[in-house]
């Protein structure tokens, strides 16, 4: 899937863009193509807690929707295959509408503190909560259980970008699990001035003239 993922993006006027600038163009040679995600996509994308979907509207506008929810809330449901619940939002229903005038969509997952990025290319589809009944229990996250719209992605390619520049950020979990030896140290010493303190105080305490 990764050359299909660069066939597919690598059109006519990309590969001019190439040659111009670097003299000439990259396009993934005819060959074998891999028909699933891996092992490795699968454990990234289960380990997301958000992700950014594209989709392009009938009057050719692009649109960039941020989806975020608890770990795994993005499953990958067969082989090739991705999806997540839709639940109740500002009602606008963009992305949503989109899907319906053109089902190609392009992901990008973001592992900011391990400076990865996986970018995906698929075809959507969204069922409502009354067509995606068999979808519901697998793809609720408590405690939203209320699913408005499933979102079902076939998966055409994918590939993963160098870390070159991607800005290491974290979440406040992985701030808290960084900075856990840093404060249970500091708690230690604390207890261990505490201590001193306390033995000082006993010294002097017994030292002092009985009055």
């Amino acid at each position: 899937m990764r050359r299909e993922f660069l066939r597919t993006l690598a059109t006519p006027t990309v590969q001019a863009a190439q040659a111009r600038y670097y003299g000439t163009s990259r396009v993934p040679a005819p060959g074998p193509v891999t028909q699933s995600l891996g092992s490795e996509e699968q454990a990234f994308i289960a380990a997301r807690d958000s992700f950014y979907l594209a989709t392009v509207s009938e009057n050719g506008w692009p649109y960039v929707q941020h989806r975020g929810g608890p770990k795994g809330f993005l499953r990958v449901v067969g082989p090739a295959q991705l999806a997540f619940a839709d639940y109740n939002g500002n009602r606008q229903l963009l992305t949503t509408g989109n899907v319906q005038a053109h089902r190609r969509v392009a992901l990008f997952l973001m592992d900011y503190a391990a400076r990865e990025r996986l970018k995906i290319l698929g075809h959507a589809r969204v069922l409502p909560a009354t067509e995606a009944g068999e979808w519901i229990p697998q793809l609720a996250v408590p405690p939203r259980t209320v699913v408005e719209r499933v979102f079902l992605i076939d998966v055409v390619g994918f590939d993963w970008n160098c870390p070159k520049y991607i800005t290491p950020r974290f979440t406040a979990e992985e701030v808290t699990a960084m900075t856990a030896p840093l404060r249970e140290r500091i708690a230690e010493l604390e207890r261990a001035l505490a201590e001193r303190r306390s033995a000082q105080g006993s010294v002097v305490a017994a030292r002092l003239p009985e009055t």
